[in-house]
């Protein structure tokens, strides 16, 4: 019954993109301009399964896998970097639009690092950008039980023995009280039922980057210096005011550098925004997209 409850929640075909001797799933809906939504940790596409659904009769909705998350391959011998995912991203947008083709990107959690990575490489094809309690600019502010899983060991203990990463995040990243039923909560952690298919939620813990010897943190860098390039880039921002990790600072910050940005914070929303204020969300992103 949870996997009838998963495809009736999930009912989109897989695609997938080989790079390497590695395969890229995702999510390719409908006709139209394209809305490149990016996840994060420990999310996939099934994070942006709403908006997909609402945005394919005019869109063309596209959501992919990270290599390691969703039903993308999960090597274990393989560079899970911030770099890497860039590249990743770049290299299946490349294969499935056009060279000039524009698009809108929606981006969460480490979606936001990934997504503008991409978007300093071809600021000419960004029209749009939605952010959703996300961060794409160094910051030191990292939660004791997110640090916890950094310490070498302890944390291969804890997110790829015991899951505690993604099997928390269905308890904790939302605000509301009963907002995932037993399907969804089972379509976020089905990519992720053993030691091996945990290794890339661990890889994106070790490569937060809160100092210069972490991979990710020059990479961030040079992102962080390029924003600008989007000052005048329309943007949405919609803001899930609960969430204990990307919290009040982080919305700030893209208000600050971002003062034209149309926003949003919502007081009763956690980290997954989209399951605790989709509701209030879908509409606003059709709004901005020129659908309503």
């Amino acid at each position: 019954m949870i996997d009838d409850g998963f495809r009736l929640q999930y009912p989109f075909t897989s695609h997938t993109h080989a790079i390497g001797s590695e395969t890229m799933h995702y999510v390719d809906e409908g006709k139209g301009e394209a809305v490149v939504m990016v996840h994060g940790n420990p999310s996939w596409s099934f994070y942006y399964r709403r908006l997909i659904e609402a945005l394919r009769p005019t869109h063309r909705a596209i959501a992919p896998d990270h290599i390691g998350c969703g039903f993308s391959s999960k090597p274990q011998d393989y560079p899970y970097t911030l770099q890497t995912h860039i590249d990743n991203l770049d290299s299946l947008l490349t294969e499935i639009l056009s060279p000039d083709e524009p698009v809108t990107l929606v981006l969460h959690d480490w979606g936001g690092a990934i997504g503008m990575g991409w978007a300093v490489r071809h600021p000419e094809r960004v029209r749009r950008i939605v952010v959703l309690n996300t961060s794409a600019f160094l910051s030191k502010r990292i939660p004791f039980r997110i640090n916890l899983c950094r310490i070498p060991g302890l944390g291969a203990l804890l997110i790829r023995g015991f899951n505690a990463f993604a099997g928390s995040a269905i308890h904790m990243a939302v605000a509301k009280h009963g907002r995932m039923n037993k399907e969804t909560k089972a379509g976020f952690l089905k990519p992720y039922d053993s030691w091996q298919t945990r290794i890339a939620t661990l890889r994106f813990v070790q490569d937060i980057p809160m100092n210069r010897n972490v991979p990710s943190y020059a990479v961030v860098q040079e992102i962080e210096s390029e924003l600008m390039r989007f000052s005048r880039t329309p943007m949405l921002i919609q803001w899930g005011g609960q969430d204990w990790c990307f919290n009040r600072w982080f919305y700030d910050e893209w208000r600050r550098r971002f003062p034209q940005a149309s926003a949003e914070y919502f007081t009763d929303a956690g980290h997954y925004v989209l399951e605790d204020a989709h509701e209030k969300i879908i509409p606003n992103i059709k709004k901005f997209l020129g659908l309503i």
